[in-house]
């Protein structure tokens, strides 16, 4: 018993400090989540709103619902294209300019580093609206760009085989910084003598890439990919701001259907339904980063 009391009372000075954030975090944290939870098992509506008494218990029919929901896949489709294309190639961009940024004798890293990460802290919205009147289908850039060299222009966020893809070069464009800061890190914890080891055995840079790069970075690529992907999955301000879901559904994203579904028509059980499946799916990736040291072995 005496060493119990031991304990506690060394550990109690700590809980004291750690008390507050954790009450924030079970007030603006735990009970949304588990408030949303109860929601998604109810046909919470308008009229609930008005009236709790309207509210009922209907159990997985949100859910059944939402698997008969032709919109619903057609959202899970588009972002499930927005990240698996989206994500790796956000990566490819991310190791690439930090290796460059990584070259000996390279001057003006800092600024070069500024520079490259300065589109991340952008305000989203504000950076979205000035790449739609840059893919503007009259007036943009990009479009005159085209007239110039002798090619005819393109309905960028009109066209719903390019609408996607402009939304995931904007996408790249803004977070491949924060990326990039993290694999240039790994990057410099490299040891010079595993390159030198490497050009003595006669690797060419491909195989230096393959054999050192590639290994030395390995637990920091996958925790990157994990969480760029993640992020990507939770596409939302993008389609809300340039293009609206259209044309044609072609960016509408799980959680802009969510928001239509939550706070255009109301029905904020389904709406609730659609967030948890979307956790749910966040939950299977997570189990899916391998060991670093296995995956280049």
């Amino acid at each position: 018993m005496t060493a119990i009391r031991s304990l506690l009372r060394d550990l109690a000075p700590g809980h004291v400090f750690v008390l507050p954030a954790m009450l924030v975090l079970a007030l603006f944290f735990l009970v949304p989540v588990f408030g949303a939870l109860a929601m998604s098992f109810t046909d919470f509506d308008i009229y609930a709103m008005a009236d709790l008494k309207n509210l009922r218990f209907i159990g997985l029919d949100n859910y059944i619902n939402l698997l008969h929901t032709p919109l619903f896949w057609k959202a899970f489709g588009n972002t499930c294209y927005f990240a698996l294309v989206g994500a790796p190639l956000s990566i490819i961009v991310s190791l690439g300019m930090a290796m460059a940024l990584n070259v000996p004798g390279v001057g003006l890293k800092p600024v070069f580093r500024t520079a490259l990460f300065a589109p991340y802290v952008a305000t989203l919205v504000a950076a979205a609206v000035i790449w739609r009147y840059m893919l503007d289908a009259q007036y943009g850039w990009l479009n005159q760009f085209l007239l110039v060299i002798g090619l005819r222009p393109i309905d960028w966020l009109g066209n719903p085989h390019f609408s996607m893809p402009a939304i995931i070069l904007f996408s790249v464009w803004k977070n491949f910084g924060y990326n990039m800061l993290i694999l240039l890190a790994a990057l410099q914890r490299i040891p010079d003598d595993l390159y030198e080891a490497a050009r003595v055995d006669g690797a060419g840079p491909w195989e230096r890439f393959i054999h050192v790069t590639l290994p030395g970075v390995a637990p920091s690529l996958w925790m990157v990919a994990l969480l760029t992907v993640a992020g990507y999955f939770q596409l939302f301000a993008e389609p809300y701001v340039m293009t609206q879901g259209g044309p044609a559904q072609s960016t509408v994203s799980l959680l802009y259907f969510m928001y239509q579904d939550g706070f255009k028509w109301w029905n904020l059980g389904h709406a609730s339904a659609t967030a948890f499946i979307l956790f749910a799916v966040l939950i299977g990736l997570s189990f899916l980063r391998p060991k670093g040291e296995e995956v280049f072995a």
